[in-house]
């Protein structure tokens, strides 16, 4: 068993539970987070307050799941991020679990 973290923007978040599902990851938890670049963008330096720094609204997902639906779930996020027309592409951590109960 081992600890899956995704992270997606708020446009990919239907596509993302789409992935889990096709990859029968049907048990986990998600949150609302504020993602964020330390790029100076031209949109960011052109603001009338450029010290501002929004955060993209986001999700982030995970799971405790088996080896076989992660890598069901990477090659399916593989081939839905080489389709992006976006810079934001859904990201995805797998972490080891030593112990659990």
């Amino acid at each position: 068993m081992k600890l899956l973290i995704v992270t997606v923007v708020e446009q990919f978040e239907k596509e993302i539970l789409r992935l889990f599902k096709k990859a029968n990851i049907e048990s986990f938890s998600g949150s609302d987070i504020d993602g964020y670049k330390n790029t100076a963008s031209v949109l960011r330096t052109a603001s009338w307050f450029p010290s501002e720094n929004n955060g993209v609204e986001s999700s982030m997902f995970f799971s405790f799941t088996e080896d076989e639906n992660i890598d069901t779930l990477f090659g399916l996020i593989k081939e839905f991020n080489q389709n992006l027309e976006t810079n934001n592409p859904i990201k995805a951590v797998v972490v080891p679990i030593e112990r659990f109960i």
